[in-house]
């Protein structure tokens, strides 16, 4: 219909004004004066009670209503696995010019519900998809069912069931542009509150058009992080999000069956510890049966105790935990980790080869798989797609002090970059060889832990690497050091208490082969492929050193 269009854009852009004039917190914007702030909660206050009485007015059918069967609040009964009635659901997304004239029934949450007199409108969503759900008085509709629609609260689960149809015009306000459903039956199975801590509008609002209304002097409402995160179930509906955690799944799933292809071991290593992994004091300690004991910073020691169980090739996915108190926007207490570790028969850069294969066949696996994803993302946070070479560009520690010296970057050559200088070589790296994906290896020995192995023609240098992506580091790994003797003086020279690590050290005592890997970091994979500004984004429940809920 020509007029559904019109209607749904009217309604929109009167919900859009009161969106905009409701920024009573201090999240919500600088510069709103006492006067306007009071304006603005009155107006809430009067919107919430619209919707509280609209959501009451959805409970009640109308009582002469012969149709009423077609419509109402489901009671629990029915949906307490009552019984299987054969019917045949479609998926929001699957909705499709090719179904038009085609009886479906659709399940999914009401992103919006308004209309007046014969007519009302009724956006589903469905994990990020949209259908614009139309309900008109008929034969076979009742003005009962149309005002049923109409007070429904947002965010409620619904049923819809009706007849697919084709627009005159594409509704540009829903991922499913070409088609639309002509309502017959609509039932609310999960009622959501009227008044929510966020509005889902607001929440998926494009930080493009955030800084253009800005620019032009519109105020919107900008959902602060805290306020995401306190409420967080609510902010993971949104388009984007949803699809940045399925590429994040992605990612474990490519980087599962590519090291599977490669004849790697999955294992499962334990996250209770005796003692520190990774050396120094950021570890979450604890109290085990009368031990003192500590969360894994890493699965590192006991997938190089695989190794020397002969195993030959090992990864895992699990959590990794470090107890740093570090507020920035790449550092957590609690991550993913996808942690690999390899026999090495010549050279450690046999774990650099596989890294480079590994990393180009997960991105080139999101850009064939994840373009819709990839495109709700840049919808709401815009970004460059990730360059990256087919060989993956090798430079070594000293090749990229100098980058930055001759870039007027003094740092120290022996010591570690900081962010700032990460992020400058990052740039530098990409003008020179047009690539965001990069490693650099033979780093200062004195940086890194205490079971990596030196360099051998110069002890002041080691055999490791990091790995990064749009100049912020996603992988440290290195050949290790599977000497025991050396092993136990290099835990002494980092601090480490060898007492705790005795089962670890014996395992080399036992003989076993050269091997090396790493650690990446999930979380900044997705973070960094995407170009989000902060790691919370790509997190599910963010753990940091203040948030430990929800």
């Amino acid at each position: 219909m020509a007029s559904s269009g019109s209607m749904e854009d009217l309604t929109a852009a009167l919900e859009s004004s009161c969106s905009t004039q409701t920024a009573a917190s201090a999240e919500n914007g600088p510069g709103i004066s006492k006067k306007a702030a009071q304006k603005a909660a009155k107006k809430a206050e009067r919107l919430q009670n619209r919707q509280a009485a609209a959501a009451t007015a959805a409970t009640a059918k109308e009582e002469d209503d012969p149709l009423g069967h077609n419509y109402g609040d489901l009671p629990l009964e029915d949906v307490q696995s009552k019984g299987i009635s054969g019917r045949i659901w479609t998926k929001v997304s699957e909705l499709d010019a090719a179904l038009k004239e085609r009886n479906v029934l659709i399940r999914g949450r009401a992103q919006s519900a308004r209309g007046k007199g014969k007519i009302a409108f009724l956006i589903v969503r469905e994990q990020g998809y949209t259908v614009q759900c139309v309900a008109t008085v008929s034969e076979s509709v009742s003005k009962g069912l149309v005002k049923y629609v109409t007070g429904l609260s947002k965010e409620s689960i619904v049923d819809v069931e009706g007849v697919v149809s084709k627009p005159d015009v594409e509704i540009a306000s829903t991922t499913q542009q070409v088609v639309e459903i002509q309502v017959r039956k609509v039932y609310c199975v999960s009622k959501a509150a009227s008044v929510l801590p966020l509005n889902l509008e607001d929440a998926a609002r494009s930080e493009r058009d955030l800084e253009k209304a800005e620019k032009e002097g519109v105020q919107y409402v900008r959902v602060g992080q805290d306020t995401r995160l306190n409420n967080r179930v609510l902010d993971l509906r949104t388009p984007a999000n949803q699809a940045i955690f399925r590429i994040q799944s992605y990612v474990s799933m490519l980087f599962r069956q590519y090291l599977l292809s490669e004849d790697f071991v999955e294992i499962h290593t334990p996250k209770l510890m005796a003692g520190a992994s990774e050396g120094g004091s950021a570890v979450f300690k604890l109290d085990y049966k009368g031990q003192s004991a500590c969360l894994a910073q890493s699965p590192q020691l006991h997938k190089q105790m695989a190794i020397c169980a002969d195993f030959g090739r090992v990864f895992e996915i699990g959590p990794v935990f470090r107890a740093e108190d570090s507020f920035t926007h790449r550092h957590l207490c609690e991550f993913t980790g996808l942690d690999l570790e390899m026999e090495i028969k010549e050279h450690y850069f046999e774990v650099l080869d596989l890294l480079g294969e590994l990393f180009v066949s997960i991105f080139d696996g999101l850009n064939a798989k994840c373009k819709k994803e990839l495109q709700a993302i840049n919808q709401q946070y815009p970004f460059e797609p990730l360059q990256y070479l087919r060989k993956t560009l090798l430079l070594t520690f000293p090749e990229g002090v100098q980058m930055l010296k001759d870039a007027g970057v003094e740092v120290d050559p022996f010591g570690d970059l900081n962010t700032e200088s990460e992020r400058r070589l990052g740039q530098l790296v990409k003008e020179k060889y047009n690539t965001d994906f990069y490693v650099l290896h033979r780093y200062p020995l004195a940086v890194r832990p205490f079971y990596t192995m030196p360099a051998v023609d110069d002890n002041r240098y080691s055999n490791s690497f990091d790995v990064f992506i749009r100049g912020e580091e996603i992988i440290s790994g290195a050949q290790r050091v599977h000497d025991p003797d050396l092993l136990v003086k290099r835990a002494g020279d980092c601090g480490i208490d060898v007492k705790t690590l005795t089962a670890y050290i014996d395992s080399f005592r036992w003989g076993t082969v050269p091997h090396g890997g790493a650690g990446v970091g999930l979380e900044r994979v997705v973070m960094l492929f995407c170009a989000l500004n902060n790691i919370r984004k790509s997190s599910l429940f963010p753990r940091d050193p203040q948030r430990l809920a929800p």
